[in-house]
């Protein structure tokens, strides 16, 4: 569907009340007109009765005159009451160019698309079939459901160690001596459904014999229709040895399908049916029938009963540990050309397990092709590299719903709410955490991109694309994407709302910028190179009106030490003290400068003859320019660049008395400024200060550089033997709390995309002409050595990547599994940067 009709599916949503509206309006006034001159003039009423043929036929002119004017009218009155924020960008859809359809889109149907649970399947549809596994965990003793990814269960660990995006993966987890490990395999065969077949197989398994708890496993399958079509149950079901399968139905995009469960070992297995809306209390509802018999019979099993019509099936799976089970899922069963067992018998059994090996062989071997990793790292890096591929791909999810923006307290909107719903959307997307950040962020998204394009470009698009299509008439994208029941229940409320004065960095311009490279240099495929080509052509008109302000930084607050400016991405790093509209964000202005080169590159890629190419290359030139740079934010003293603001160090956190609701005493934590701000560079040497050097956009053979290799270099700034500080330990706000209940986030962590952009900038310096080549390619080495170290290290010691690592010790620190930007590893190993 294009953008056009996008915005008239909203319309006739909304079609019926504006006209009965207009009908309303429009048939009043004639209505008292008739009641008085049929009481005044009986002239009318005999030009009736003399006339009615005539009279009849005026009345059906009218009536087509005035529908025409309604529907005429309709569009104008639904686009005065719809505000600006929530009305789409006015072009055709991204996702509807013809390299996002047929056997692209059917290839990608079926997927590990729902990142928030341990092991989650869906379609890429609104309202799909979802399946998932659950499982009891065993802590201290007592009995725990294990489902939705979160840190509360204390796994060892889980995530993909392969995971090719498409068709495959394999996932390990580890919970207190329980090891599960997961499969996921899709295939495509005569006779399937659209998007194909998938099987999943769990095997269990145990270090903890001696424990009477874990001699024994109990697994919950799960499939539920979001439709909430009715799912019919197998008769057999309690005796798989006689019939595999467990539950079958039909829809109308995959047609016919069974569910199966294969195995050779010796399992007992229990059901229950539910009828509910809500999919995303499903863990909810299967404690509660556990507990109730339990309570009632003293047994921890499933009822084997069920509501009428159930649109969930919930099979549970017991048995002595070590087990294995094979779950396949057909389609396109009752088509003449289905053959059901030859189906099974390939998803399953040996023949499952010889696919599985091969599919991994296949994810090797071009793993090695895209890193080349073998003569760079040692064997254990190796295995973090493809961790941290496999659960970036692995955590790829589809969502779909509706975002709530914020409403400005003198809007026009008639709502009693304080939001406005954004129109109905899909997004598919890699996402930072699944057990932390389970959705689409749009600052994170750029970085994830820098990885997954180089895996599969055609998956990079794709995704880009969704992103774009989110893009509003004034350029506005929301910059976290909470779509659907199952993500909003892992938000609290107060962070649900996006406000549209606040974006994000334009971090997709970052893989923007590697593609147009790698057409410019001919490192594309043919196929890729067409593809590419026609994205930035139907996405070039978007990104020419959209821009990024910072916005949202609070200059009334008492509670905050450095008011936060969340939609830079950076969240606490310190600004000017006193928030106002003379502020210059230096990190701003080089986001600028990267989206106007690329957008410049992309006009002259598609020979754009309208006079935008020179008005990028103007705004490119501008922001590029060294001069003006260091007028605007260059400390000639400390040879660093900072931002401008109004601002004083002199302000502090103390604890002061004030009085409850009731009157009662308490403490709590204010800011005090002991001394006026005034206009000034802000002093804080972080990440902030290198972005010019990112940028690359500092000579080689100025004296400034050499000034930020030092202060790159210096322990007493920057530099640990783990990566590289947020903020300098000379700052006035190094690791200092912003609120009693917000600790230091990027006021000295180690931040991994924000290193790799460092190390990019330094490898460039290392390859250039200049008098600090030499010193660019030492501190190169060091930095990338560390970073890899300590990342390693963390994962073979705790099993998991980190949102961040401590800046004194090292130690993972955060969200985990934090597989989003820190994935970033794998291209730090590769030496894989931007042109």
């Amino acid at each position: 569907m294009r953008g056009n009709g996008r915005r008239s599916a909203r319309s006739r949503i909304k079609s019926s009340t504006n006209v009965d509206e207009l009908d309303r309006r429009r048939h009043s006034k004639p209505d008292r007109k008739f009641r008085k001159n049929g009481i005044g003039d009986q002239s009318f009423i005999r030009i009736l009765k003399f006339n009615t043929k005539a009279l009849i036929g005026l009345v059906v002119f009218s009536f087509f005159i005035i529908l025409f004017l309604i529907l005429r009218l309709m569009k104008p009155v639904e686009d005065a009451q719809r505000p600006r924020v929530v009305t789409p960008f006015p072009a055709p859809k991204i996702m509807d160019l013809p390299q996002f359809q047929g056997e692209h889109k059917e290839s990608l149907y079926w997927g590990t698309y729902r990142p928030q649970v341990y092991l989650g399947i869906r379609a890429r549809t609104p309202q799909s079939l979802v399946a998932g596994l659950m499982w009891i965990g065993v802590k201290d003793g007592r009995y725990f459901v294990r489902h939705v990814c979160q840190d509360s269960d204390e796994l060892s660990t889980y995530g993909w160690t392969h995971h090719n995006g498409r068709d495959y993966g394999h996932q390990v987890l580890i919970d207190h001596g329980m090891t599960l490990a997961t499969s996921f395999l899709k295939s495509k065969e005569d006779g399937s459904g659209y998007g194909g077949d998938w099987t999943v197989r769990i095997d269990v398994k145990s270090e903890k014999w001696s424990e009477e708890m874990l001699r024994s496993a109990h697994l919950f399958f799960y499939l539920a229709d979001e439709e909430g079509n009715a799912l019919s149950l197998s008769g057999d079901v309690l005796d798989i040895r006689e019939n595999s399968l467990l539950a079958y139905g039909s829809r109308m995009d995959v047609g016919g399908w069974q569910l199966h469960l294969e195995s050779v070992d010796d399992l007992e297995v229990h059901y229950s049916g539910f009828k509910t809306p809500h999919i995303h209390n499903l863990s909810d509802l299967v404690q509660e029938s556990l507990g109730e018999e339990v309570r009632k019979f003293g047994r921890l099993q499933l009822p084997d009963a069920s509501d009428n019509s159930p649109n969930i099936l919930v099979f549970q799976i017991s048995s002595r540990i070590p087990f294995k089970i094979d779950i396949p899922f057909l389609s396109g069963i009752g088509l003449k050309s289905s053959r059901v067992e030859e189906h099974l018998k390939s998803l399953t059994g040996t023949s499952l397990t010889r696919e599985l090996i091969e599919k991994q062989k296949e994810f090797d071997n071009k793993f090695e092709i895209c890193f080349n990793l073998t003569s760079k790292v040692d064997s254990e890096s190796l295995v973090v590299g493809k961790a941290a591929l496999g659960n970036m791909l692995g955590g790829i999810g589809y969502f779909y719903g509706q975002s709530k923006i914020s409403l400005p307290k003198n809007n026009d909107f008639k709502s009693h709410d304080n939001f406005i719903s954004y129109w109905p959307a899909e997004l598919y997307t890699a996402v930072p955490s699944r057990s932390f950040f389970p959705r689409g962020f749009l600052w994170d998204e750029g970085f994830h991109q820098l990885l997954i394009w180089r895996w599969d470009i055609h998956i990079c698009l794709d995704i880009i694309g969704h992103w774009l299509d989110l893009m509003n008439i004034d350029g506005w994208i929301p910059r976290e994407q909470i779509l659907g029941a199952e993500a909003l229940s892992k938000v609290p409320e107060e962070f649900v709302l996006q406000h549209p004065t606040n974006g994000n960095p334009p971090t997709l311009f970052l893989v923007l910028h590697d593609l147009v490279s790698g057409l410019k240099r001919n490192k594309l495929s043919v196929v890729e190179s067409n593809d590419i080509s026609s994205f930035l052509e139907r996405g070039f008109v978007r990104n020419e009106m959209g821009s990024y302000f910072w916005h949202g930084r609070d200059n009334t607050t008492t509670r905050e030490l450095n008011p936060k400016a969340l939609s830079s991405g950076l969240d606490d790093y310190p600004r000017a003290s006193h928030p106002s509209g003379e502020e210059r964000h230096l990190d701003l202005r080089c986001w600028m400068l990267l989206a106007a080169e690329c957008m410049h590159s992309i006009t002259e890629l598609l020979q754009k003859e309208n006079g935008l190419e020179k008005e990028y290359g103007l705004t490119a030139k501008l922001l590029s320019d060294f001069d003006i740079l260091n007028q605007m934010h260059l400390d000639n003293a400390s040879g660093a660049y900072f931002d401008f603001g109004n601002h004083t160090e002199k302000v502090r956190l103390r604890w002061k008395e004030v009085r409850a609701g009731n009157n009662y005493p308490t403490q709590e934590l204010v800011r005090e400024t002991l001394e006026k701000p005034e206009l000034m560079l802000v002093p804080h040497i972080g990440y902030v200060s290198l972005f010019p050097f990112m940028e690359k956009i500092i000579p080689p053979e100025s004296w400034i550089l050499g000034k930020q290799l030092d202060q790159i270099s210096n322990r007493s700034t920057l530099w640990t033997d783990y990566g590289l500080r947020s903020l300098s330990k000379t700052s006035s706000i190094f690791m200092k709390r912003n609120t009693e209940h917000d600790p230091p986030y990027w006021r000295g962590p180690i931040w991994i995309n924000m290193n790799y952009r460092i190390l990019s900038a330094l490898h460039h310096y290392s390859q250039v002409d200049g008098p600090y080549r030499d010193k660019a390619r030492i501190i190169y080495n060091d930095l990338r050595r560390n970073l890899i170290r300590n990342v390693v290290g963390n994962y073979q010691q705790s099993g998991y990547l980190w949102e961040q690592y401590e800046q004194k010790k090292g130690k993972g620190k955060g969200a985990r599994p934090f597989t989003g930007w820190t994935s970033l590893v794998l291209l730090i190993m590769a030496e894989t940067y931007g042109e």
